[in-house]
Protein backbone atom coordinates (compact mmCIF):
# COMPACT_ATOMS: atom_id res chain seq x y z
CA UNK A 1 0.00 0.00 0.00
CA UNK A 2 2.74 2.54 1.00
CA UNK A 3 4.84 1.69 -2.30
CA UNK A 4 1.56 2.81 -4.51
CA UNK A 5 1.11 5.83 -2.76
CA UNK A 6 4.88 6.89 -3.15
CA UNK A 7 4.65 5.97 -6.68
CA UNK A 8 1.29 8.33 -6.91
CA UNK A 9 2.78 11.36 -5.33
CA UNK A 10 5.96 10.99 -7.21
CA UNK A 11 4.38 10.81 -10.49
CA UNK A 12 1.97 13.74 -8.83
CA UNK A 13 5.26 16.01 -7.93
CA UNK A 14 7.61 15.31 -10.67
CA UNK A 15 7.84 16.78 -13.77
CA UNK A 16 8.77 14.35 -17.22
CA UNK A 17 12.39 16.52 -17.21
CA UNK A 18 12.53 15.34 -13.21
CA UNK A 19 11.63 11.99 -13.88
CA UNK A 20 13.67 11.34 -17.18
CA UNK A 21 16.94 12.75 -14.77
CA UNK A 22 15.71 10.35 -11.78
CA UNK A 23 15.31 6.94 -14.27
CA UNK A 24 19.08 8.13 -15.87
CA UNK A 25 20.16 8.12 -12.24
CA UNK A 26 18.92 4.52 -11.17
CA UNK A 27 20.62 3.04 -14.40
CA UNK A 28 23.58 5.28 -14.21
CA UNK A 29 23.66 3.90 -10.41
CA UNK A 30 23.07 0.45 -12.13
CA UNK A 31 25.71 0.30 -14.65
CA UNK A 32 28.43 1.86 -12.13
CA UNK A 33 27.76 -1.09 -9.69
CA UNK A 34 28.36 -2.97 -12.25
CA UNK A 35 30.66 -1.82 -13.80
CA UNK A 36 32.69 -2.96 -9.85
CA UNK A 37 31.42 -6.45 -9.57
CA UNK A 38 33.53 -9.44 -10.81
CA UNK A 39 33.64 -10.27 -14.20
CA UNK A 40 32.04 -13.87 -13.39
CA UNK A 41 29.18 -11.81 -12.16
CA UNK A 42 26.53 -12.14 -15.19
CA UNK A 43 23.90 -11.36 -14.23
CA UNK A 44 24.90 -7.80 -12.25
CA UNK A 45 26.35 -6.78 -15.27
CA UNK A 46 23.80 -7.83 -18.00
CA UNK A 47 20.79 -6.47 -15.88
CA UNK A 48 22.53 -3.39 -16.19
CA UNK A 49 23.41 -2.92 -19.54
CA UNK A 50 19.96 -4.36 -20.08
CA UNK A 51 18.20 -2.06 -18.52
CA UNK A 52 20.53 1.10 -20.20
CA UNK A 53 19.86 -0.12 -23.54
CA UNK A 54 16.23 -0.76 -23.14
CA UNK A 55 16.17 2.95 -21.85
CA UNK A 56 17.72 4.39 -24.68
CA UNK A 57 15.25 1.79 -27.39
CA UNK A 58 12.67 3.70 -25.70
CA UNK A 59 13.75 7.13 -26.33
CA UNK A 60 14.74 6.24 -29.94
CA UNK A 61 11.24 5.02 -30.09
CA UNK A 62 10.02 8.43 -29.39
CA UNK A 63 12.28 9.89 -31.25
CA UNK A 64 11.37 7.97 -34.44
CA UNK A 65 7.56 9.03 -33.94
CA UNK A 66 6.90 11.77 -36.43
CA UNK A 67 4.90 14.01 -33.32
CA UNK A 68 7.98 14.23 -31.43
CA UNK A 69 7.98 18.12 -30.98
CA UNK A 70 11.87 17.90 -30.50
CA UNK A 71 14.17 19.34 -33.45
CA UNK A 72 14.55 16.70 -35.79
CA UNK A 73 18.36 17.40 -35.14
CA UNK A 74 18.26 16.66 -31.87
CA UNK A 75 15.98 13.71 -31.75
CA UNK A 76 18.39 12.21 -34.68
CA UNK A 77 21.12 12.94 -32.18
CA UNK A 78 19.21 10.79 -29.55
CA UNK A 79 18.84 7.97 -32.09
CA UNK A 80 22.11 8.08 -32.56
CA UNK A 81 23.51 8.01 -29.34
CA UNK A 82 21.15 4.98 -28.61
CA UNK A 83 22.36 2.93 -31.71
CA UNK A 84 25.98 3.40 -30.09
CA UNK A 85 25.09 2.30 -26.61
CA UNK A 86 23.49 -0.70 -28.40
CA UNK A 87 26.39 -1.88 -30.23
CA UNK A 88 28.72 -0.74 -26.87
CA UNK A 89 26.55 -2.48 -24.69
CA UNK A 90 27.04 -5.52 -27.30
CA UNK A 91 31.24 -4.89 -26.67
CA UNK A 92 30.87 -4.42 -22.88
CA UNK A 93 29.01 -8.25 -22.60
CA UNK A 94 31.19 -9.64 -24.79
CA UNK A 95 34.18 -8.05 -22.04
CA UNK A 96 36.38 -6.96 -25.08
CA UNK A 97 35.42 -2.97 -23.02
CA UNK A 98 34.08 -1.08 -19.79
CA UNK A 99 31.15 0.34 -18.78
CA UNK A 100 32.39 3.90 -18.49
CA UNK A 101 31.58 5.04 -22.19
CA UNK A 102 28.26 4.22 -21.29
CA UNK A 103 28.00 5.96 -17.67
CA UNK A 104 29.73 8.49 -19.16
CA UNK A 105 27.00 9.42 -21.75
CA UNK A 106 24.48 8.96 -19.40
CA UNK A 107 25.71 11.34 -16.79
CA UNK A 108 25.95 13.75 -19.36
CA UNK A 109 22.40 13.66 -20.06
CA UNK A 110 21.88 13.91 -16.39
CA UNK A 111 23.78 17.08 -17.04
CA UNK A 112 21.47 18.70 -19.72
CA UNK A 113 18.54 17.46 -17.87
CA UNK A 114 18.95 19.00 -14.58
CA UNK A 115 19.68 22.48 -16.58
CA UNK A 116 22.51 25.18 -15.42
CA UNK A 117 23.07 25.20 -11.73
CA UNK A 118 23.11 27.97 -9.43
CA UNK A 119 24.68 31.09 -10.82
CA UNK A 120 24.84 30.07 -14.06
CA UNK A 121 23.52 32.40 -16.90
CA UNK A 122 20.84 30.65 -19.43
CA UNK A 123 21.58 31.21 -23.01
CA UNK A 124 19.02 33.18 -24.23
Amino acid sequence: MSLQAYASASTRTENPREMEYRLFGQVTRALMHAATVDRSDIATRIDALDWNRRLWSVLATDCADPGNQMSKALRAQIISISLFVSRHSSVVMRGDDDFEALIDINKMIMQGLAGPGPGQAQAA
